[in-house]
């Protein structure tokens, strides 16, 4: 290939770096001056303008059901009769993993626990229901549909279109045609990238604690954000090895991660006592979130009666599965070749939002059903904990049967789902620093060596700053704010230039 088309992109390459400089130095020199101007932005786009992550999140779900029952829907990513590159597990595994999949192991464990004395929450009758219908219905149906609808969109774009450049603005070109090329291309890449960035230190930072108080229950070693740090250091190197090794290694660590996974959850579900609570509740738990949907998903506490709790939940998660939504669906795209448009779509539903709720009626309800019993008080012992949540987590699997061999295991599998999902972000990251890259090429072994080392720099910034989970939060509802827009004029461009393949009379009848 000429080397023209492998030339660096500068936009997309050197000024995320120098954003990412900055911002680090500003979060370790001067903590409370961050802090507090997060606290400003936070307010402003979380509580004046909420609205608009919700009715994105609604928005995106409703979009994905009709492509997938249109005429767009039989479309197939790639020729048209081709068969899928990846078999049904293999593809599954990568999709479950890509993402957010070491954060819905933590949150599993965990977050019905936040839930437990919210007024919101408590509003809704019976707490030992509601609790646990929460934690579905922010990691499922909605979520779940920006990575679906945005998967099958790039991979239009790469396997249809067959594009050059794999970037954001690209998969905007059928709408902003030459304007692409042009200053407001490069600006909606530029925001990309500091979206992807944005995502992967909260990522990093909301889940490593855990990691470093299971290290520190096993070994004995003191925790510190150093502890964490050498964490983080380690994780990069795993991804780093994987990620030079391409699609081939990123399927087999893909597939360790479904295997420890499958291993957690059918520990917990026989061995932890709590099996037939754990599927009640979680069927009770699914009702209550399909049938109050529609709701859940308007809900924005206009009076601001109840503390703020769509501001400082459903809108934080939808904010924080956006800034996910750069690198996620376009590693989704890019293996997704030989299925159709409705086999992407149901099938991230199927095989995505299945596990997460499996993994989360499973080790939420275990939690739950220890504290219903009276077996452990996970609510009591988080409070008397000094409301430390990481180590209360510690506490519930103490509960179980053997307990060092559990969290042994779990530690493997934070490791290997960071690995595998940041194995996909750099990998497209690395894409992104190109002016043209083939839809299957993949990027030198440098460019992935450049951006691991980089997108490990901002969550050892927070670590060293100390940042409260508000803090982390904020990241993703500011980073969010603008790829929000740029999202939507993407499935617009999807929209529009499906229809004009469906014209041109190239896709299967």
């Amino acid at each position: 290939m000429a080397s023209g088309k492998r030339s660096i992109d500068p936009f997309t390459t050197f000024i995320p770096f120098g954003c990412i400089l900055i911002l680090c130095a500003y979060f370790i020199f001067a903590p409370e001056n961050s802090t507090a101007a997060l606290e400003v932005i936070r307010s402003f786009l979380g509580d004046k303008c909420g609205v608009y992550y919700l009715v994105i999140g609604l928005g995106f779900f409703l979009v994905s059901l009709w492509l997938s029952y249109s005429k767009i829907g039989k479309i197939t990513i790639g020729k048209p009769g081709e068969k899928p590159k990846y078999g049904f597990f293999s593809w599954g595994a990568m999709v479950f993993t890509c993402g957010l999949a070491s954060d819905i192991l933590f949150y599993s464990f965990c977050e019905w626990i936040y839930y437990y004395e919210d007024p919101h929450v408590i509003g809704f009758g019976n707490i030992n229901e509601w609790a646990p219908t929460f934690p579905l219905y922010h990691w499922s149906l909605i979520p779940w549909s920006f990575y679906a609808v945005l998967a099958a969109a790039f991979g239009f774009m790469l396997h249809v279109r067959g594009c050059h450049k794999q970037k954001y603005s690209e998969a905007c070109r059928p709408l902003l045609g030459k304007h692409t090329d042009g200053i407001l291309g490069k600006v909606i890449d530029i925001l990309a990238v500091i979206a992807l960035i944005a995502g992967t230190a909260t990522t990093f930072s909301i889940a490593t604690p855990l990691l470093s108080m299971i290290l520190t229950n096993l070994f004995g070693v003191a925790g510190s954000k150093y502890v964490s740090i050498g964490i983080l250091i380690v994780v990069c190197a795993i991804y780093t090895t994987s990620v030079m090794n391409g699609f081939k290694g990123v399927n087999m660590l893909s597939k360790i991660c479904m295997i420890l996974f499958g291993f957690i959850l059918a520990y917990v579900f026989f061995l932890g006592g709590e099996a037939r609570f754990s599927v009640e509740t979680g069927v009770t738990s699914l009702g209550n979130m399909i049938q109050n949907f529609i709701g859940l998903s308007t809900w924005t506490d206009a009076a601001r009666s109840e503390a703020g709790f769509a501001q400082n939940w459903t809108i934080f998660y939808w904010a924080y599965w956006m800034v996910w939504c750069v690198a996620a669906p376009f590693f989704m795209g890019m293996i997704s070749r030989g299925r159709t448009i409705k086999q992407v779509i149901m099938g991230s539903y199927v095989f995505g939002t299945a596990s997460t709720l499996i993994s989360f009626i499973v080790l939420g309800n275990f939690g739950l059903g220890l504290k219903v019993h009276g077996r452990f008080d996970a609510v009591a012992q988080y409070h008397a904990n000094g409301d430390d949540l990481y180590q209360t987590i510690i506490d519930i699997i103490r509960q179980l049967p053997f307990p060092v061999i559990f969290l042994v295991v779990l530690a493997l599998a934070m490791f290997a789902f960071y690995a595998t999902s940041f194995d996909s972000i750099t990998m497209v990251a690395s894409n992104y620093s190109y002016k043209n890259i083939e839809g299957d090429e993949m990027a030198s072994k440098k460019m992935k060596l450049f951006w691991a080392i980089l997108l490990i720099l901002l969550p050892i910034a927070l670590i060293f700053s100390e940042g409260t989970m508000a803090n982390l939060q904020t990241v993703s509802i500011i980073a969010a704010f603008p790829i929000g827009l740029v999202m939507i004029l993407i499935i617009a461009s999807f929209v529009k230039d499906a229809k004009n393949y469906l014209e041109e009379g190239k896709a299967e009848k």
